[in-house]
Parts: C-alpha cells; structure tokens; sequence
C-alpha cells in the first residue's frame, strides 16, 4: 500500500506559481513512478506530467509544457510540479498518483496508476 497526500494548492493570479507537493508513504518511495493529473469541474481528469522513479525521466501534457516542472526528491518521499506561468484554464483538483509498473510513455493513462492522493485546489484568477 501506498499513501499519498498532496499539499500546496491554492488561489493565485494569472501569471504567477505555485508549487504542489505530493508526500508518500507505505513502501519505498524510489521503486516507483509518478505521475500528476488534474480534474476541471464538469470534466475528465487529465494527464499532467510524470515521472519515473530516478527524476531521469519525465512526460508533461501539450498544455503545461514549459509552464510547468515535475521533479523528485526520494530522501524526502516526496514529489513536486512546480507551476508557473499559471492560466485561468489551469484551474482544477490536481492529484498526484504513483505507478508500480514499468514507466514508459503510456504514463499518460491514468488507467496505468495504482494508488491516488486525495487532491488539493488550485484556482487562477484572471
């Protein structure tokens, strides 16, 4: 079992960061992938970025490349995206998931994660 507990949402203007943090616990944070999507009210959840279990690799969706950065710290069991640039669009419940299989570019399915935080608000005023 994996635990899972985002942190740092929030209401921020457009054009300003912010930056999410996803704690884990229940087994070894570096055998495993992860990955960050987000829900807008009265749509799917989508795809955000991931990252496999070094920080060697990472995919980000069409919509946040080069806004956004996904990035791992394994001493401190924790993943972060960091976002910048932020738009109104952005605005969702964006939560972190981990992957216990092979990391690839299927990472984007969110079918493909095992275990999901609960999620944390982000808003962007215009």
């Amino acid at each position: 079992q994996v635990q899972l507990v985002e942190s740092g949402g929030g209401l921020v203007q457009a054009g300003g960061s912010l930056r999410l943090s996803c704690a884990a616990s229940g087994r070894t944070f570096s055998s495993y992938a992860m990955g960050w999507f987000r829900q807008a009210p009265g749509k799917e959840r989508d795809f955000v970025a991931s990252i496999n279990w070094s920080g060697g690799r990472t995919y980000y969706a069409d919509s946040v490349k080069g806004r956004f950065t996904i990035s791992r710290d394994n001493a401190k069991n924790t993943v972060y995206l960091q976002m910048n640039s932020l738009k109104p669009e952005d605005t969702a419940v964006y939560y972190c998931a981990a992957l216990m299989g092979p990391y690839d570019s299927s990472s984007f399915n969110e079918a493909m994660y095992d275990y999901w935080g609960q999620g944390t608000q982000v808003t962007v005023s215009s």
